[in-house]
């Protein structure tokens, strides 16, 4: 994971409608980055729904909220439409911001280790520094944390 106050690593990934978009685009804005493993998985899409719900809240403090998984352009689609996300998906099927945030990591399961994506957030400020990490998030309350932490901000 990375450190508070460093640069937030930049990246270009395709969205769910296959244009391309970058963290640089977003410079003088508040960034929520969060990385999930897995569209249309149980936890994935109680997440995104709490995004989608929280989603007003965000726009009203001009936060800007981005998802990311390893996930194809049309699966990110697809996931979209189903739960009618307002938000930015992100494409990153060659792990490319995911290994660069530190949340490509060895998981254990039933004594089986395999990699994948730590359920993680960065909240990123608006000159492109490490405001927040919050590792190992869960999905029904992240956010609503993250809304709760940006109104003491205020």
């Amino acid at each position: 994971m990375l450190e508070i106050g460093t640069k937030a690593p930049e990246f270009s990934l395709s969205d769910k409608d296959g244009n391309i978009v970058s963290l640089s685009d977003f410079l003088g804005k508040k960034v929520v980055l969060y990385f999930y493993p897995k569209d249309n998985t149980p936890g994935c899409s109680r997440q995104a729904c709490a995004f989608a719900g929280a989603y007003e809240g965000f726009k009203a403090k001009n936060v800007v909220v981005i998802g990311v998984s390893k996930d194809s352009v049309a699966s990110h689609q697809k996931f979209a439409q189903k739960y009618d996300l307002p938000f930015i998906l992100l494409s990153d099927p060659e792990r490319q911001a995911i290994e660069a945030y530190g949340v490509w990591v060895e998981k254990k399961l039933y004594g089986k280790v395999s990699f994948g994506v730590q359920r993680s957030t960065y909240i990123i400020d608006e000159q492109g520094c490490i405001e927040k990490v919050m590792p190992k998030v869960k999905p029904d309350t992240n956010a609503e944390e993250i809304l709760s932490y940006l109104e003491g901000q205020a």
